[in-house]
């Protein structure tokens, strides 16, 4: 099935009510869409890249508009209709194979294992629906794709500091796989050359022999 049509294919569990009673609907994103969804995804993201060392959603708008370009990325929508219009709740964008020249990913890690992951690459709510379910239904949808495409895991990166998204994937059964984890050391600032230092005892160097001597 093509990722991008001029219609919006159905996906089963489309809907579902929030905490609100308003409905989240969910379907594929379109070109008429990037402009919001971005703006969107620096909403979501502003805070949490305050805080962590690496970009918790694409860096910059090119490359998100590139992501729409390539194949195989599923990049899904969820709205909700309320008196102003449909409003961008819920974001979501996965793989069923390892993408990019500059991927870290071992693709053997995962055939060593028998495992055929589906790679969760962004996950977001809206902060002012957090709370509603429209997580949950995120992540029942992702789970419903990777069983119809015969994936056997979801697998997806999480800074370690992010407290409340490590919250809701241990709650939702996600358990640390493997991670390249960001160290750092203070170092005390001082002359940019190090001090005359004493050499460990050792054998006395050889005597020069004197020249010219009778």
């Amino acid at each position: 099935m093509p990722r991008h049509t001029d219609e919006e294919p159905k996906l089963d569990g489309e809907s579902r009510a929030t905490g609100d009673g308003l409905v989240v609907k969910v379907r594929r994103i379109h070109r008429r869409d990037l402009n919001r969804v971005w703006e969107f995804l620096k909403l979501c993201f502003r805070d949490v890249n305050r805080e962590t060392v690496e970009y918790q959603r694409p860096r910059s708008k090119k490359r998100f508009l590139e992501v729409y370009e390539e194949e195989g990325v599923e990049q899904l929508l969820f709205e909700v209709t309320t008196e102003d219009g449909d409003v961008v709740v819920g974001y979501s964008e996965c793989t069923f194979e390892i993408l990019g020249e500059d991927n870290w990913m071992n693709e053997r890690y995962f055939s060593n294992r028998d495992m055929r992951p589906l790679f969760i690459e962004e996950l977001a709510v809206h902060p002012n629906y957090q709370g509603q379910g429209i997580g949950a239904f995120l992540m029942e949808q992702l789970e419903h794709l990777a069983k119809i495409r015969g994936c056997t895991h979801l697998v997806l990166e999480v800074a370690e500091n992010n407290e409340s998204a490590l919250h809701f994937y241990r709650a939702r059964s996600f358990y640390k796989m493997d991670a390249a984890i960001f160290m750092a050391k203070r170092i005390v600032v001082g002359s940019e050359l190090l001090p005359p230092r004493k050499l460990k005892k050792g054998r006395a160097p050889r005597k020069a022999s004197a020249k010219g001597s009778s």
